[in-house]
């Protein structure tokens, strides 16, 4: 018996001897195992670990490039500015940083939870900006502060400056913090939360010219933040500067001109495309985009009925009126239905069927041939031409001018306008052409629509007999030592091709429009300079005025179309004020005044008895460049 216990006791032993030894091997077995994926497969990530435990990157952001105008005046430049920026390895405690830097900085706390939010899944030691324009109080509260806010620091960031405040806003544009949605559009991948970018206009158009480099440094620091050493660094590089094409005294003179008035206007080189001036009125101040816009401005620029965010002359699409004569007036010199000696008589109206068309003279204009139709405005003379040519031809001739398609300028969101065909009608509505529709057509009314810009473009063809040149605003682009980078050409885009005598029959009715007894573009004309132009008025609802008056929203819009010198025009000018009623008294003077500010600029500079230049006034606010309007008993009535 004892030694039956005996070897039983032994076989016990032997079998916990075996289980120990397995539940050894085992643990060494996952040792081993855990040891391997340390040490061969995650050596990497651990490593990276190990180096953002005392690594430490400070960006530093590059400047954008400078823009200017073609005289070189500086437009947009930079200043410094600083942001308030976390280093997350640094961080213990997130939510006491936060509510500490809310109640010290008087920040808002959600605003930078959300972005300390949205920079989540990058390198802990990479800082994360909480807030962008702090104010110098803020700096000096933060460094009285710096050993209660550790990972909390301070980067210097160049903004952008706009020198001459709201001038040509539309055009430059502004910048502003890229957008989570942003960040994931292809060609921002080398763009981090934080950064500035291009948010329309030229800044963003040219954005990737205009943003360069950002630099940076590596640096080892210890467990308490302190620099050890550094171990990269790389600079930034300066964005490249772009050279416009509009002059700023030009493009000021236009802006002043519109005083309160809401429309646009752009001014263009006939022989070139060139923009000289670019406006859409009223503007807003691109500065105040570049940080948190204060909340009431913002409230003032969404309730403004005349829109100051929109750019009217890219984007504004108008019927044109009256100076769509000038289209109509070359199709039916096209179509051989009228030539210089035509008559129609005006009694005020015309009959088509049982419609009647009324013309702005109620009393009618008479016998009218095409220099007084023009002259006048008579809308009759163009409601019988309408009816002889028929839309398609006066469409025809609408698009080999271009119109009713982007002209390709280098903005962002051009507009296309509208030319109506009776085959887009059938498209569109799958209803049939109506006879009396080309009526309203002929003279810029019904279904057609234009931008300034093509209006502009219109009439520097009509100035030029034919050219149609692409629309540019940039004249090239530099680097930041100067050196010319990329030269714009000019380009045509297009011909309209039309005998000679046709344009000049056209271009006579023009000059006589500004020049002659009658004209209703009298207040575009200069003393020492002819200039041809064309009124418009278009009418924006079938209102009739009540006792109480036209509310200002159905007001008609007022256009004004030239071009100057008459005999070798060089530069083009189209102006819409909307709701400006007549284009003659409201648009024309508006032409007048940038036509002066364009001419008086090409004089020699005079210089007084001690052989120095006398002063330029003509950026003085109060300087109007022109003298007070006429009241004489010149028409103004388109």
């Amino acid at each position: 018996m004892k030694e039956r216990r005996i070897v039983r006791e032994l076989l016990e032993s032997k079998q916990r001897i075996m289980s120990l030894s397995f539940v050894v091997g085992v643990v060494f077995l996952i040792l081993l195992v855990r040891l391997w994926h340390l040490q061969i497969l995650s050596a990497d990530d651990y490593h990276a670990m190990s180096e953002n435990n005392r690594l430490r990157f400070v960006p530093v952001a590059a400047s954008r490039g400078a823009i200017l105008d073609r005289t070189g005046r500086v437009l947009v430049s930079n200043r410094p500015s600083f942001s308030l920026a976390v280093i997350p390895q640094e961080v213990k405690d997130k939510e006491a940083l936060l509510t500490l830097l809310s109640g010290l900085l008087g920040l808002d706390r959600a605003d930078m939870a959300e972005r300390w939010e949205k920079s989540k899944g990058r390198a802990k030691y990479y800082p994360i900006v909480l807030a962008s324009n702090i104010t110098r109080d803020h700096v000096e509260i933060v460094e009285e502060n710096h050993l209660r806010l550790p990972g909390v620091e301070i980067e210097m960031k160049p903004v952008r400056e706009y020198s001459s405040k709201q001038l040509a806003a539309h055009l430059l544009g502004y910048i502003g913090e890229i957008s989570e949605k942003e960040l994931d559009v292809t060609g921002f991948e080398e763009y981090n939360p934080g950064d500035y970018i291009g948010k329309n206009g030229i800044e963003r158009a040219l954005e990737k010219e205009l943003h360069g480099g950002d630099g940076g440094r590596q640096l080892e620091v210890d467990a308490r933040g302190r620099v050890l050493r550094t171990i990269s660094e790389s600079s930034p590089t300066v964005g490249n500067s772009v050279v416009l094409t509009i002059d700023a005294t030009v493009q000021k003179q236009a802006e002043l001109a519109f005083g309160s008035q809401a429309g646009a206007a752009v001014a263009m080189d006939v022989s070139s495309g060139e923009i000289l001036a670019f406006v859409s009125n009223p503007g807003f101040d691109p500065a105040l985009f570049s940080g948190k816009m204060p909340a009431d401005v913002w409230k003032s620029y969404l309730d403004d009925k005349r829109h100051p965010l929109e750019n009217k002359a890219l984007s504004g699409q108008y019927p044109p009126g009256s100076t769509f004569k000038v289209v109509t007036a070359l199709a039916g010199l096209q179509d051989n239905r009228i030539n210089e000696s035509t008559s129609f008589n005006c009694s005020g109206s015309y009959d088509l069927g049982t419609s009647t068309f009324k013309c702005w003279n109620k009393k009618g204009h008479g016998s009218t041939n095409l220099r007084k139709s023009l002259r006048e405005s008579c809308d009759v003379f163009y409601y019988n031409l309408a009816d002889k040519l028929g839309v398609d031809k006066i469409a025809t001739v609408a698009k080999a001018f271009k119109l009713g398609a982007p002209l390709g300028v280098e903005l962002l969101n051009e507009r296309s306008g509208l030319i109506p065909t009776s085959e887009w009608k059938l498209k569109r509505f799958g209803k049939k052409w109506f006879h009396g529709e080309t009526l309203s057509v002929a003279i810029g009314q019904g279904a057609v629509l234009l931008t300034p810009i093509q209006l502009a473009s219109m009439i520097a063809t009509v100035a030029n007999e034919g050219t149609i040149y692409r629309p540019h605003v940039v004249k090239r682009i530099v680097d930041a030592d100067g050196k010319t980078l990329r030269e714009s050409k000019n380009e045509i885009i297009g011909t309209a091709v039309y005998p000679k005598e046709s344009y000049r029959l056209v271009k006579q009715g023009l000059l006589a429009v500004v020049n002659e007894p009658g004209g209703t573009g009298a207040m575009a004309r200069l003393p020492d300079v002819k200039v041809a132009g064309k009124t418009g008025t278009s009418q924006v609802v079938k209102l009739r005025d009540s006792k109480y008056g036209t509310p200002y929203q159905y007001k008609d819009h007022a256009l004004f179309v030239a071009f100057a010198p008459f005999d070798k025009p060089e530069i083009a000018v189209a102006v819409v004020i909307e709701h400006g009623e007549h284009g003659g008294a409201a648009a024309a003077p508006i032409a007048g005044r940038i036509l002066r500010a364009y001419f008086d600029g090409k004089k020699p500079v005079r210089k007084d008895v001690s052989g120095t230049a006398d002063k330029d006034d003509s950026d003085d606010d109060n300087d109007t460049g022109m003298k007070e309007p006429r009241t004489s008993g010149d028409a103004v009535h388109d």
